[in-house]
């Protein structure tokens, strides 16, 4: 086959939503080599989610089905995808950076002596695989030089879901059903009861504006101010850790890796200084304006607007001009 595989996520019959953002990625990385993209999915439900891919530019869909792969292990992904890399053969293999992904994606690349070039922020002409270092504060390149597949994490919110290209009527996906050969003594871990998320009354990831407030804020008395700001946008209002660790605002409204991923139309960055952590949850925002004293904040760097200035005078202002607009 070569070319690109994407390997997509599902728990349950229901994507990983960054399953889509590493298609995106794979579809443009196979662009820029001239190759076709083609995906797999693994698991109970294969064959339901293979038909929604069924839609999209690919090549080729394979589904990885067994008795044993019913249920994550890092053992039976890691011999299942093993033997369908050797099968399609790909030249480059590409996954969301997720959990999951973490816990097999090393060991499957080990498999083919290489290593896994993981949390990739942007592919650029070679192709060369961008990597944030030192929290942010440095990009480093990476350009595979081994002779088996290269293996690519995607870091979530870099690339966007809606981008995935649709396919055409006479471009349709073959779809192809591949059972791997497996034995229960290679399972040798035991899966044990799924991890539940606590119920969140806020869905931030559905939010189209967001006002976010970070620990230039300074004191929880004074969320106060970005809250109206909030309430006057007709906006979701969300916080970086700081604040939520603070028990300042619940945790439900922390935006980063260890938060809520989210892509607004409009995403106000107020005292954030936009450390790599919360860069993650708030990159896929399609504009960003930023308030920051600190004219050297690394959110700048992503900002679309910047405004360098004490908040505590801007807020308010912003708030009187956005309800005086409205009246």
């Amino acid at each position: 086959m070569n070319g690109v595989l994407v390997l997509m996520e599902q728990r349950g019959g229901k994507w990983n939503r960054m399953s889509f953002e590493a298609l995106a990625a794979g579809q443009q990385l196979a662009a820029k080599l001239g190759a076709e993209c083609s995906a797999a999915v693994i698991g109970e439900g294969a064959d339901t989610l293979a038909a929604e891919l069924a839609a999209k530019k690919l090549a080729k869909i394979f589904t990885v089905q067994h008795p044993l792969l019913q249920t994550y292990t890092s053992d039976g992904y890691v011999a299942a995808f093993e033997q369908l890399l050797k099968q399609a053969d790909p030249t480059y293999v590409l996954l969301p950076h997720t959990y999951q992904v973490r816990d097999f994606a090393p060991a499957l690349a080990t498999r083919f002596r290489q290593v896994l070039i993981s949390d990739v922020i942007a592919v650029h002409d070679g192709p060369v695989f961008v990597r944030q270092l030192l929290q942010g504060k440095l990009n480093a390149d990476y350009k595979s030089a081994g002779t088996g597949p290269c293996f690519v994490s995607v870091q979530a919110g870099t690339f966007r879901a809606e981008a995935v290209e649709a396919g055409t009527a006479t471009g349709t996906a073959i779809t192809a059903n591949f059972t791997p050969q497996l034995e229960a003594n290679q399972i040798r871990s035991k899966p044990g009861e799924p991890f539940r998320e606590a119920a969140q009354t806020v869905d931030l990831s559905a939010a189209r504006l967001i006002v976010s407030v970070g620990r230039g804020i300074g004191e929880q008395e004074n969320i106060g101010i970005v809250e109206e700001l909030a309430k006057a946008l007709g906006a979701e209002l969300a916080a970086s850790r700081p604040i939520c660790d603070n028990g300042w605002l619940p945790m439900e409204r922390q935006v980063g890796s260890s938060g809520q991923t989210v892509s607004p139309k409009l995403y106000l960055a107020i005292g954030i200084s936009g450390a790599i952590q919360h860069l993650v949850g708030m990159k896929g925002s399609k504009t960003v304006i930023a308030i920051n004293k600190d004219e050297n904040a690394p959110i700048f760097e992503v900002a679309d607007y910047g405004v360098v200035g004490d908040l505590f005078e801007i807020v308010p202002a912003l708030t009187k001009a956005v309800l005086a607009a409205k009246n």
